[in-house]
C-alpha cells in the first residue's frame, strides 16, 4: 500500500500508518526530533492514531509507546549534537526546501525566553521540537542537563500520546467514529502555544 506527503499532511493518517508500520513511525518521530528536516510532520496525531490502532490490535502498544520513545530521545540528541558541532555556521546556511533559517530562529528565541525547560515544551509544538535541541547544541546547555529534560520531553510525548489514543480506543464505543474530529482537536492543541507565543511576543512589543 503506497501514500504521498499529502496524505500525511493532510489526508487519512489512519490509512498511512497502516501502510508505513512501525518502521516508518519510528523513522518520522526521529526525523522530527530535532533533525530540522521533520518539521512538516504532524508528530502528536501521529502518535495518537498508532496508539489508537494498537487498540484496535494493528500494533503492540508498548512496543510502539517504547520504540517512539528511543527514537524521540535519539532525534534528539543527533540535533543538540549537531548544534553543538557546527553552531552559529547553521545560522549562514542557505533556505532549502527541508531546511529554513526563520525555524532556527524562531527556536532560538523560544529557548531564550525558556531556558532548559524548552526541550519539554517543544515536545508539543510543531516546528520548535525539530529545532530545539540543536539551538541547546548552539547554546551552553551542558549535555547532562539536556539528557534530563530530553528524557522527560520524549516520555511525556512519545509515551504519553501513545498510550493517550490506546486508552481512548479502549474505553470509547466506536471511537474511530470519532477519529478526525480528535485528531482535529490535538493538532489544534498542538499549534495553541505557538500561537498564543506569537501574539503574545506582538503585543510585547
Amino acid at each position: 500500500m503506497g501514500f504521498e506527503i499529502g496524505d500525511l499532511l493532510h489526508g487519512d493518517l489512519r490509512s498511512v500508518i497502516e501502510a508505513i508500520g512501525l518502521i516508518g513511525i519510528f523513522a518520522i518521530v526521529f526525523l522530527e526530533s530535532g533533525m530540522m528536516v521533520g518539521f512538516f510532520f504532524p508528530g502528536d496525531s501521529l502518535l495518537f492514531t498508532a496508539g489508537f490502532l494498537a487498540s484496535q490490535g494493528f500494533f503492540n502498544i508498548w512496543v510502539l509507546a517504547l520504540g517512539s520513545f528511543v527514537f524521540a530521545v535519539l532525534g534528539d540528541s543527533i540535533g543538540y549534537a549537531i548544534g553543538h558541532k557546527y553552531g552559529k555556521r547553521l545560522f549562514s546556511k542557505e533556505d532549502s526546501l527541508l531546511f529554513h533559517k526563520d525555524h532556527l530562529k524562531k527556536a532560538e528565541s523560544f529557548y531564550e525566553k525558556h531556558g532548559g525547560k524548552t526541550i519539554i515544551l517543544a515536545r508539543f509544538i510543531p516546528v520548535i521540537r525539530a529545532f530545539a535541541p540543536v539551538v541547546a547544541g548552539i547554546g551552553s546547555m551542558k549535555y547532562p542537563t539536556f539528557v534530563a529534560y530530553n528524557l522527560v520531553g520524549a516520555f511525556f510525548w512519545a509515551i504519553g500520546m501513545s498510550f493517550l489514543g490506546y486508552f481512548l480506543g479502549n474505553v470509547i464505543p466506536d471511537v474511530d467514529k470519532y477519529l478526525l474530529p480528535i485528531i482535529a482537536f490535538i493538532i489544534l492543541a498542538s499549534v495553541a502555544p505557538a500561537i498564543y507565543h506569537i501574539v503574545k511576543e506582538k503585543y510585547a512589543k
